[in-house]
């Protein structure tokens, strides 16, 4: 089952934003701040601790060029898996639209434990993105 979020509406480029999002090194800016730390990251990878889950990893395993970009659990780090896409669509120069998609990769007995959250960051990561500055 996939979890979607709202569509959000950010004033800067698409290529700004994707720019921002497909580098771990930028990606922590976008988390709360209260419930991550540890913070560790390449452009490719990044892991953290999540409180109260542990430590957990993800990874970039597609990019399309100011359109979308898609990362994976990292197996190492994640006892769960789940993908999240970000996808961006340019609406004017200073209009991009940006939707949230996670998939967790879980049985059917805990999704409607685990829905609740992961919309909650999906709307929070969206509600990030609309307000932070990517041409910074």
């Amino acid at each position: 089952m996939k979890i979607e979020s709202r569509i959000g509406k950010s004033v800067s480029s698409d290529q700004q934003i994707y720019d921002f999002i497909s580098n771990f090194h930028n990606f922590k800016e976008l988390l709360p701040a209260d419930k991550v730390s540890g913070w560790e990251s390449s452009e490719e990878k990044c892991s953290f601790q999540v409180d109260p889950l542990g430590r957990t990893g993800l990874m970039i395993v597609k990019k399309e060029p100011h359109s979308l970009v898609k990362m994976s659990s990292d197996p190492e780090f994640s006892s769960y898996q789940f993908t999240i896409w970000i996808q961006l669509k340019k609406v004017a120069s200073d209009d991009t639209r940006i939707k949230i998609t996670i998939e967790p990769l879980v049985n059917k007995m805990l999704m409607p434990m685990v829905k609740g959250p992961l919309k909650k960051l999906a709307n929070g990561l969206i509600d990030k993105m609309e307000s932070y500055d990517f041409a910074g």
